[in-house]
């Protein structure tokens, strides 16, 4: 760790060596802070990391770099921004673009309030202002998700030192320099040619143009994979065997909904409750009944069973 020389009231103060923190060596120093704020993710101690996408996300603290992680749901692409971000102090704040989110709740509206017994209209600044002005990492979750007239507003802000123009109020908001954008998204702005995820919508291509690093999270490998249930499911660390054709499982579902055979898919973090409620019920089998096939669509429950049985040898 080394103390940097404080050039902004709200700069990062230190950086920090990834080795020590994140579990691969990279020649860059990253910038942190020393103190944390409500707006500081949660830290994970036991969280596991793919030292490509660390790579990427560290790359958009460190330099200004703006990045989109894509990748299949179920994998992690949020939990990873977050792990990063609380392991570097930097405040972060998430914004789902579902289809609930307009072009206001970014920029901003007036609204009526009671001042002196009276009623005044005062203008409230969106969400994309208030981070701007900040030393604060925002995540626009599901990107491709996101509606046209919000995507362009975004677009404003996509350039390292976009500036940001509130129309209504005459104002030109210069980025803080330690603000940083991110976001994820389940395809690559081109549009779901798989029918696997339904609100999704190609994106301008002139906007993922602006987005200087796309990295890509998928599923691990399984002997990854098996350290990360390890490391939360400690109870079955004698039961490595039953683990690993637990991940053959999820495998499984992952291909079936890959080729449109399945809607739902186990995620690591299904794995991990899986194997906690096996330890609570002593019973491998119940526990992956209330875990996720109860979950799933009557009509994909057989197709699942064939699964299981191929996997445990055992028909649910």
């Amino acid at each position: 760790m080394t103390k940097l020389a404080v050039t902004h009231p709200d700069a990062p103060d230190k950086t920090v060596s990834t080795d020590k923190l994140f579990g691969f060596k990279w020649h860059t120093q990253v910038p942190a802070f020393s103190t944390r704020d409500d707006h500081v993710p949660e830290l994970d101690p036991d969280y596991h990391f793919e030292p490509g996408v660390t790579r990427a996300i560290l790359a958009g603290f460190a330099h200004n770099r703006r990045v989109i992680v894509q990748g299949w749901h179920g994998t992690g692409k949020s939990t990873h921004l977050e792990q990063v971000a609380a392991r570097l102090n930097w405040p972060m704040v998430r914004v789902n673009l579902d289809s609930h989110i307009s072009r206001t709740d970014l920029v901003g509206r007036d609204v009526i309030k009671l001042q002196d017994g009276k009623q005044i209209t005062q203008f409230q600044e969106g969400i994309l202002p208030w981070a701007l002005s900040r030393p604060m990492a925002l995540v626009f979750d599901e990107y491709d998700a996101g509606r046209p007239d919000v995507m362009f507003v975004i677009q404003r802000v996509l350039e390292a030192q976009g500036k940001f123009t509130l129309l209504d109020q005459n104002r030109v908001i210069t980025p803080h320099p330690y603000f940083r954008l991110f976001a994820t998204s389940n395809t690559v702005g081109l549009g779901d040619s798989t029918g696997l995820y339904h609100g999704t919508q190609p994106i301008n291509q002139g906007q993922m143009d602006r987005w200087n690093i796309v990295a890509n999270l998928n599923y691990l490998p399984p002997e990854e994979e098996l350290k990360i249930v390890l490391a939360k499911a400690k109870d079955m660390a004698k039961q490595k065997d039953t683990l690993k054709t637990m991940i053959a499982m999820a495998n499984l579902t992952r291909e079936g909904f890959k080729n449109g055979d399945l809607s739902t898919v186990m995620s690591p973090r299904t794995i991990i409750n899986w194997a906690e409620n096996a330890h609570i019920f002593g019973d491998i089998h119940l526990a992956f009944q209330l875990t996720f096939l109860n979950k799933c669509d009557e009509s994909e429950r057989g197709i699942i069973g064939e699964y299981y049985q191929r996997c445990f040898d055992v028909a649910l």
